[in-house]
């Protein structure tokens, strides 16, 4: 595997964080996941369906050792230490402040391996007036950045982004930088800190509305999909919705029109030139909506398919799974389920023709693996057993 032999220590709580580490795992890296003595919160988000693990955290948490201690006890500082002293990586999402009340200080940990990665991830970055303040995807990358008022038209009601999306773009972005400063530490031999946050992930997703404003003062609102030629998604006779994109207007409308039963409208100024098309905006979608609703799914899509058009299907989550164009993109990965089974979740985005997939290891449950970890730092079983009782780790 691409990540084989390289050593990621993860001290962070539920999605971003644990997300980066986690793509790296599926690559081949070692993941050894510190957390609490009651778990990384995200454990308790959603109902469990086994113990300790509730679907939502297999995404971001198969194929780790977990080992469940207490950081705030110098024993468990020194656990950490131990464990960050020959890694590559070390992913956290505590406050600068928060890791230098443990003794894990940013500079202790430099000094500590001077090779070592840190990968930190934070809800506003590590410098100004929000730099301490805690945040999750709904509030940093989705409302702060403005996406959450721009994805809607002016006056209608916001809603929120679905869970994870701000926080799974965010853990690739970090994913990105922690691996291109292990490709400069084989030049330098010197480690580096890299840092992302929602906030910049939510800029950056909304950098074409953002830099709009920046240029020319003005603001581009979402249109009202009743008035709007871009807005362009309808529902079929037999009530699937579907979207397209004209991406070559002067052939493509005339496909468009035909699919929607009305190709006796091809050609009409009203709908066949850019100005035609904004100044009777509504009259289009009125009539487009009136032509698909007469029309089968089937048949729309075998119009637009042989007209070339741009266009695609809203699938449900029980048809994206069951979606053959889904199945053959290999964005499902597998991992054992811990009882000789084998469980599938989507994966990180990226595939590498060649390299064959493999099954990855099981969700832990809360410190699994902390006696074996320990062991492996050299701690015998009465060491263990004396840090247990007086309450360092479970």
């Amino acid at each position: 595997m691409l990540l084989q032999g390289y050593k990621v220590v993860e001290l962070a709580t539920y999605i971003a964080g644990p997300a980066a580490a986690n793509i790296m795992g599926d690559w081949g890296a070692e993941v050894v996941k510190i957390e609490a003595l009651t778990g990384d919160p995200i454990r308790w988000v959603r109902p469990l369906y086994k113990p300790d693990i509730p679907p939502n955290f297999e995404i971001d948490n198969h194929g780790k050792r977990s080992i469940s201690l207490d950081i705030s006890k110098h024993e468990g500082r020194d656990i950490v230490l131990e464990l960050v002293r020959d890694a590559d990586v070390f992913i956290t999402s505590f406050r600068e402040a928060s890791l230098e009340r443990a003794g894990l200080a940013t500079a202790t940990l430099q000094a500590l391996n001077p090779r070592l990665v840190i990968g930190n991830v934070s809800g506003y970055g590590l410098q100004g007036p929000a730099a301490g303040v805690n945040a999750f995807d709904l509030t940093a990358f989705w409302s702060r950045s403005g996406l959450a008022l721009q994805s809607f038209p002016p006056g209608a009601m916001p809603a929120g982004v679905r869970p994870g999306v701000g926080d799974h773009i965010t853990a690739l972005c970090l994913a990105l930088g922690i691996m291109t400063a292990l490709l400069e530490r084989t030049q330098t031999g010197k480690g580096r800190v890299v840092e992302t946050s929602l906030l910049s992930a939510g800029l950056y997703v909304g950098s074409y509305d953002i830099v709009e404003y920046m240029r020319r003062g003005e603001v581009m609102p979402a249109s009202p999909r009743a008035t709007s030629d871009a807005a362009a998604w309808f529902e079929s006779q037999d009530g699937r919705w579907f979207s397209y994109f004209p991406s070559y207007p002067d052939k493509d409308w005339a496909t468009i029109f035909t699919a929607a039963n009305r190709a006796d409208l091809v050609g009409d100024p009203r709908f066949f030139t850019p100005e035609g098309r904004v100044e009777n905006g509504r009259l289009m979608k009125e009539t487009l909506d009136a032509g698909f609703a007469t029309m089968p799914m089937a048949r729309i899509g075998e119009i637009l398919t042989a007209g070339a058009v741009v266009w695609g299907v809203f699938n449900t989550i029980p048809e994206v799974v069951e979606d053959p164009v889904v199945q053959a993109t290999g964005s499902f990965i597998e991992f054992e389920d811990g009882e000789g089974g084998v469980l599938e979740t989507p994966g990180a985005p990226l595939r590498f023709p060649g390299i064959e997939p493999r099954v990855h290891g099981p969700v832990p449950t809360i410190g699994q693996h902390t006696d074996e970890v320990l062991t492996s730092l050299g701690r015998d079983s009465a060491t263990i057993d004396a840090l247990r009782r007086a309450g360092v780790v479970r």
